[in-house]
């Protein structure tokens, strides 16, 4: 029977200890002395088990239900909640230590952001501050670097894991290695713990950003957009998106600035996008095909005399959103398995290679250039690297959409000077 607030108020002391189950494990132990206990049994490795949960009415029915819901969320990721409180409760003893206030988890952390962080895009440097800030800071209140054990570390991770974030338990792993690391070189720790941990969470599923690679696939694709009813703005930015194949948000952060030559009938005209949007922190240019071109000129008929090619249709202040490219999509039919954004680089990267350009080459194109190529230029000049190359591989990467676009086959197609 379930348990309800009038049950467990109206249960009365006895002789002997006595239990309510309310099912699933989850039970209120009554004492001889009339105080009541959540327990929570289960089995782990063939074991017989139980937990603690608190004692009523400190713990009240509702917070007892959360606390079982969160261990068999452990449970189903082959964790046993007991450990996972054993280590719990020795991070905190933790915590009790007296510490030095720069050499806390957090101060050392917050440390390693400051001196590393201005190497990445912003969105990415936003992503691991909020990863600590949720799921690490929190568990570590105070506490000092070099007494965190192997184990109270790996207790973090549980959690992120029980909640069904694998991939992002595997992210913070990876960003608290890197902390570690500068808490050794800075002598405030004596090695990295998170190597003792390798192993330790199951491997993430390897998952991949749905992408139309199909010739005759695309050419659907691109007919879809072109006809796309919604916003002229995300049409646009459908559009061009197969054209420059850059990341999601590079595209949707464009900025008309950042097209100087585009007014100049020149030859040979370029987006400029500054190291400071890029992943890899190093300028980038997109040669401009003439179909990019066109598409541009639309597009500054509605939004040049802003400051983005894509604002929100909320604020001229800010670009677009990525979900608005997303929910485009799926208006069209195409569900996140099938095409997404980020889809488009993965489109020209599969293609271009199997139509014979060097990978090398498509791999400067989509800003993933090899060491080798960048210690060969100097750091300033990496974006001018083989760029007449590039930008006959864009026009005829344009031009074979054109084709596939407008009659619906696979046209041949052949490399400039073939």
């Amino acid at each position: 029977m379930k348990l309800n607030d009038k049950l467990i108020q109206a249960a009365k002391p006895k002789d002997a200890q006595y239990n309510l189950a309310d099912g699933n494990g989850l039970t209120l132990v009554v004492k001889p002395n009339g105080t009541k206990l959540w327990w929570l049994r289960y089995r782990f490795a063939g074991k017989a088990k139980t937990l603690s949960l608190g004692q009523y009415p400190l713990i009240s029915l509702k917070d007892a239900l959360e606390r079982a819901y969160e261990a068999r969320k452990l449970l189903a990721n082959d964790t046993d909640p007991s450990q996972v409180k054993k280590e719990t409760a020795a991070a905190i003893k933790a915590s009790a230590a007296p510490v030095q206030a720069l050499e806390t988890v957090e101060a050392i952390s917050r440390e390693w952001l400051e001196k590393f962080g201005n190497q990445w895009v912003d969105s990415h440097a936003s992503k691991i501050v909020r990863r600590l800030e949720r799921d690490l800071f929190p568990h570590f209140k105070n506490v000092g670097i070099a007494s965190v054990t192997p184990a109270s570390l790996l207790a973090v991770l549980r959690r992120v894991e029980a909640r069904g974030a694998l991939e992002t338990a595997h992210r913070l792993h990876q960003n608290c290695g890197q902390i570690w690391r500068y808490a050794v070189s800075t002598g405030r720790a004596e090695r990295d713990i998170t190597s003792d941990l390798k192993g330790a969470l199951p491997p993430a599923k390897e998952t991949h950003l749905g992408a139309i690679t199909e010739p005759a696939e695309i050419g659907k694709l691109l007919r879809n957009i072109d006809e796309y009813k919604g916003s002229a703005v995300v049409r646009l930015a459908l559009q061009l998106a197969p054209l420059f194949f850059v990341r999601p948000g590079e595209l949707r952060h464009a900025e008309w600035s950042e097209f100087a030559d585009f007014d100049n009938d020149q030859p040979n005209r370029v987006w400029i996008i500054p190291e400071g949007k890029m992943k890899a922190k190093r300028k980038h240019v997109v040669p401009l095909s003439r179909q990019a071109i066109w598409f541009l000129a639309e597009l500054k008929e509605i939004t040049g005399a802003g400051k983005y090619l894509f604002p929100s249709p909320h604020s001229a202040a800010r670009c677009l959103s990525d979900n608005a490219i997303l929910s485009a999509l799926r208006r069209m039919g195409y569900t996140s398995e099938e095409m997404t954004g980020h889809g488009f680089r993965a489109m020209a990267s599969t293609n271009l290679e199997q139509l014979g350009y060097d990978v090398r080459l498509i791999e400067l194109q989509l800003a993933h250039a090899d060491q080798d190529q960048v210690r060969a230029a100097y750091k300033r000049e990496t974006h001018l690297l083989r760029l007449d190359e590039r930008s006959k591989m864009m026009q005829h990467w344009a031009d074979y959409l054109d084709g596939l676009c407008t009659s619906g086959m696979v046209l041949p197609f052949k490399k400039a000077g073939k």
